[in-house]
């Protein structure tokens, strides 16, 4: 079978099938081939690993991390799917389809079956619509995860790898940074898809390191500390921390810890560092 990263190959195989894009599902299929080598280079995947591929379209990626992977995992969603990809993928005998909402799936269970329980390296064009809900299932899910290596649009992107006091840098950032460390490593043009999305792309890598940063922080409580943090980014952080509904502390708790760390009480949430929201959580717990 022909590689698929080129629009002539993706638009014979569309045009054979009768394919149409299903908007719910978030379609666009990648059509440059330096752009398809250059996620499975950056994505580190070499011949001991195995890969989870969520969303694999027609099988454009998929084709290239069979070459270079042990073996590929690949879930999709939309069964009009199945037919081509068991054209598209048919030379390579390293690769198993899956129909099915990656969101609804046991990944522990998926890792001990595919990978006897090892950890597996994610790789894949997400749907931009649900790319938030897959990234942070991929961490919570307790599945064994080594990297995720993933096409996201550049805004998304952008507040992964954000540093505090940017206009990018929110909850998302925390989160991410919590579970991973987060590198763009490709910028992607619209022209690079069929059909041309609206936005730009980038592919982003997040190693996975959960809770490195923070020793000793209560997870729950970081996450509802930080999230209260940025419920009203306009509003100082004493404010934020005393107005949340599932927060426990006073005006005058987020006051006193945060002179335990040498900050002003009219600091905003987007100044904090992942650590020092670590600190801040562990500070305020220390004192209920």
């Amino acid at each position: 079978m022909d590689k698929l990263a080129v629009p002539a190959n993706t638009i014979a195989v569309i045009q054979k099938y009768n394919f149409t894009f299903q908007k719910r599902y978030g379609q666009n299929f990648l059509v440059d081939p330096r752009v398809t080598a250059r996620i499975v280079e950056e994505s580190g995947v070499g011949p001991e690993d195995t890969v989870l591929e969520i969303g694999p379209g027609i099988g454009t990626l998929t084709q290239y991390l069979a070459e270079a992977a042990r073996s590929v995992v690949a879930v999709e969603i939309d069964r009009s799917l199945l037919p081509i990809l068991e054209e598209t993928l048919a030379g390579y005998d390293n690769v198993t389809v899956l129909c099915g909402d990656i969101l609804k799936m046991n990944l522990p269970e998926l890792a001990e079956t595919y990978n006897g329980g090892k950890p597996l390296k994610v790789v894949a064009n997400l749907p931009y619509y649900i790319t938030t809900p897959i990234v942070m299932e991929l961490f919570e899910s307790g599945a064994p995860v080594s990297s995720v290596t993933v096409m996201v649009q550049k805004e998304v992107a952008q507040r992964m790898q954000a540093s505090p006091g940017g206009k990018e840098y929110g909850a998302l950032t925390l989160a991410v940074q919590y579970y991973a460390s987060a590198r763009i490593v490709a910028n992607v043009p619209p022209n690079c898809f069929i059909p041309r999305p609206d936005v730009g792309s980038a592919v982003i890598r997040l190693d996975v390191q959960e809770g490195v940063s923070c020793p000793g922080t209560d997870k729950k409580a970081l996450f509802a500390v930080i999230r209260a943090a940025f419920a009203q980014r306009r509003k100082t952080l004493a404010n934020c921390l005393k107005n949340a509904p599932e927060l426990p502390y006073t005006r005058e708790d987020v006051t006193a810890a945060l002179q335990q760390m040498g900050l002003p009480e009219t600091i905003r949430g987007e100044a904090l560092s992942l650590e020092q929201f670590a600190r801040l959580t562990r500070l305020l717990t220390l004192q209920r």
